[in-house]
């Protein structure tokens, strides 16, 4: 029904132009005799259209075309194009209806008159509005006449768009959007003399909002405030509107009674509308019949002049344009000529250019792919032997005789773990170039996170006489699912960095919890904050580049350069960004938040994990264990034969894999400890193998290679378990003891 009520606040919109712009259009530079037979002309056309005589209404409005054009008077052609489009729409021809009144639309744009051009506007959005497939196109137009209008301050104008467009909306269920307009119309109304029909208007749409939102209560207040007034004027179409709203309204309240009363108004009022339309579209069924009739005679009457034109248009012409054809044919036939010329000689250019961006991407990929092999290859022959010196430091570093030397050993142990994280940030640096990292999904427990990067910084802060501090927000889960390696590679960098250019200060961790998703993301801040020199405002951009450091005269850093960048790179992974606040003398600030996952996934090792924390279960690893320790290098098996030893833990050495075969088939062993790359046969190798005379036998990897190029396929060759060289003791004997079979479970 929203039709009905637009039509009829157009049907007064209409008027109100007439009434004001008339004398307006009268001021026009024309002869007086011009004016009264335009006015004439409107009249005429306004009465038969009014009247439902639309044959008469179109054929005064053709004369007022020709007139108009004879007199050039743009501002009453404008006017009888849209009394065309208002009869055509009326009958029911949308498509003719829509180009008159678009053609009248052009003509007031012409005319830069901005009281024509928003009535043009108001009235292609009022067609346009009946068809889905134009609504846009009818709430664009809307929006025109409204910014016209509101330039002009003409409230009353504004008014009467402003029902048309919240009706419009509330139909097309854009509620938000609707109660901003009727809100508009209602400043509007208090401060104006609005028509009271207009203020009923006003009301209903207030409650088919409310409706519409389900706020039955406030609908039903605000349809129930001009039921007596429209029942006393007896204003049918409103009524209709009320009392099917509020029959509605009184069934969602559960109000049974009062729905069926309404409902009985509604069908009173219904079957009274219905008389005034039967009378009605009789006269407009006739009248249709005499708009064909009309069209008819109007499209013989055209054809007509527009032939008698086309013949002396033509006789003058058509040497001209023969000549104008001629050049311009000539004109072509050059430019496609030097087109296709042209076009050949870049063809060719850019088969040479792509040609030579293949050659040079399959270089680039070569150059990537061999350094990072030389890298990863370079990185595992280092940390071969560093694994010998740091076993060896700490080994001695623990002999109580050697006392004296323990703080030489501490600093040969800790020049050791600088030139590994040394390789382990060239090594990462270079496989985020080649974007070889992705984040991985494994458990883990956030404060042993941050108690295993806290004790990894002990020495340093003894060396730095610092104290670090740590706070985590309690709203926090510990137990998490993500990626442990790269959380911990971008808080260790960013607190060893803060613990470099700071001493005898202080470095504070703190996590805070920001939100809490409807996926079970926990959106978590990062803050690492030091009292150090602090950074100079200009050299806080270039020290997230690569090889970068912050020069001081008075203090000499050592380092690579490649901590920031790798935070800020490792970031990136999580969709995040490092944030930076520092100044001279106050300190510096480096904050980040990513998204953690809480680990709902609750299994029995990982709950004894959670609950025996670090501790290593010391009666597995009694009761005469005895492992075979596999590997290449004395050193690195006297290492390790010395560290079990430690735990009373029995061993036996296996130089190479075919060794490790033999005396696995020959004795009986509680663990393997297998090194991966070796000669002749590899620990993989070797694994496969023994898997097949012994399913049972937990075997380790003890091994320096890049775990993210060979995990898959350690883990498919048979191994359990990985350990990484270097490795932090705790670590060694807890995933031994993990690894070890009970004597309940070796007896069953």
């Amino acid at each position: 029904m929203p039709n009905r009520p637009l039509m009829k606040i157009k049907g007064f919109i209409i008027l109100l132009f007439f009434v004001f712009n008339i004398p307006l259009l009268s001021g026009q530079n024309i002869l007086n005799y011009q004016k009264d037979t335009l006015r004439a002309l409107i009249d005429k056309s306004n009465r038969a259209y009014e009247a439902y005589n639309y044959k008469d209404a179109i054929k005064y409005a053709s004369t007022l075309i020709d007139k108009s054009k004879e007199y050039h008077d743009d501002y009453h052609r404008f006017l009888a194009y849209d009394i065309l489009g208002g009869i055509y729409s009326e009958t029911d021809d949308s498509i003719q209806g829509r180009i008159f009144s678009e053609k009248a639309l052009e003509i007031a744009k012409a005319t830069k008159s901005d009281s024509l051009i928003a009535w043009g506007s108001l009235n292609l959005a009022i067609l346009y509005s009946d068809n889905v497939r134009t609504y846009d196109q009818a709430i664009r137009f809307f929006k025109e006449s409204i910014a016209i209008n509101e330039k002009l301050e003409d409230l009353d104008q504004l008014y009467l768009i402003y029902i048309s467009l919240a009706w419009t909306y509330i139909d097309n269920n854009q509620l938000d959007e609707a109660y901003d307009i009727l809100n508009k119309a209602k400043s509007i109304s208090e401060k104006e003399k609005i028509d009271p029909l207009n203020k009923l208007y006003i009301e209903l749409l207030y409650g088919k909002y409310y409706y519409a939102k389900k706020n039955y209560v406030r609908a039903k207040r605000q349809l129930e405030s001009i039921t007596e007034e429209i029942d006393k004027d007896s204003i049918t179409d409103i009524a209709i509107e009320v009392y099917k709203n509020l029959a509605d309204v009184y069934y969602k309240t559960n109000e049974p009674k009062n729905a069926f009363l309404s409902l009985k108004k509604y069908n009173r009022y219904k079957q009274k509308a219905y008389t005034l339309e039967k009378i009605e579209e009789t006269e407009k069924a006739r009248a249709k019949f005499d708009v064909k009739q009309a069209q008819n005679d109007l499209k013989t009457a055209i054809k007509e002049k527009e032939y008698s034109d086309e013949l002396i248009s033509k006789s003058k012409s058509l040497t001209t344009i023969l000549i104008i054809a001629t050049v311009i044919l000539l004109i072509a036939l050059f430019g496609f000529f030097l087109f296709f010329r042209t076009r050949r000689k870049y063809i060719d250019h850019l088969k040479n250019y792509n040609e030579e961006l293949i050659v040079a991407k399959e270089k680039a990929e070569k150059l990537s792919k061999v350094q990072t092999k030389f890298l990863s290859t370079v990185s595992h022959e280092l940390r071969t032997p560093l694994y010998g010196v740091i076993g060896i430091s700490t080994l001695l570093k623990e002999d109580p005789e050697l006392k004296a030397y323990e703080e030489d050993l501490e600093s040969l142990k800790f020049s050791a773990d600088y030139l590994l994280a040394l390789i382990n940030e060239v090594l990462l640096i270079s496989k985020m170039d080649a974007e070889a990292i992705k984040l991985s999904k494994t458990p883990y427990k956030l404060d042993t996170l941050i108690h295993s990067i806290t004790r990894s910084f002990e020495y340093g802060l003894k060396q730095s006489k610092n104290k670090l501090h740590i706070q985590i927000d309690r709203n926090i889960p510990n137990s998490l699912i993500g990626d442990p390696v790269r959380l911990s590679q971008i808080l260790m960098n960013l607190v060893g960095n803060a613990l470099k250019f700071t001493k005898e200060g202080n470095v504070w961790i703190a996590l805070n919890l920001i939100s809490v998703s409807k996926k079970g993301f926990y959106k978590t801040s990062f803050t690492i904050k030091d009292d150090g020199p602090g950074i100079p405002i200009d050299k806080q951009e270039v020290i997230f580049h690569e090889f970068t450091q912050v020069e001081n005269a008075n203090h000499s850093y050592k380092g690579t350069g490649l901590g920031l960048a790798i935070v800020k790179k490792l970031l990136k992974l999580y969709n995040s960004k490092i944030h930076l606040k520092s100044a001279p003398e106050h300190g510096s600030e480096f904050n980040f938040s990513i998204n953690l996952k809480k680990n709902n996934q609750k299994t029995k090792e990982s709950d004894d994990q959670n609950n025996k924390s670090d501790d290593v279960d010391q009666t597995k690893l009694s009761g005469n264990k005895h492992i075979l320790i596999v590997d290449d290098n004395k050193i690195n098996q006297k290492i390790t034969q010395k560290i079990l030893e430690k735990y009373n833990v029995k061993s036996s050495l296996a130089n190479d894999g075919k060794q490790a075969v033999e005396m696995s088939r020959k004795y009986k062993y509680d663990l393997i400890l297998m090194d991966i790359n070796m000669p002749e046969i590899n620990g993989m190798e070797a694994a496969i193998m023994i898997r097949k005379f012994d399913k049972n036998i937990p075997i380790i990897a003890l091994t320096a290679v890049e775990l993210d190029e060979m995990r898959a396929e350690i883990k498919n060759s048979g191994i359990n378990d990985i350990i990484h060289k270097p490795y932090d003791r705790s670590e060694f004997i807890k995933i031994i003891a993990k690894n070890l079979p009970t004597e309940k479970s070796k007896t069953l």
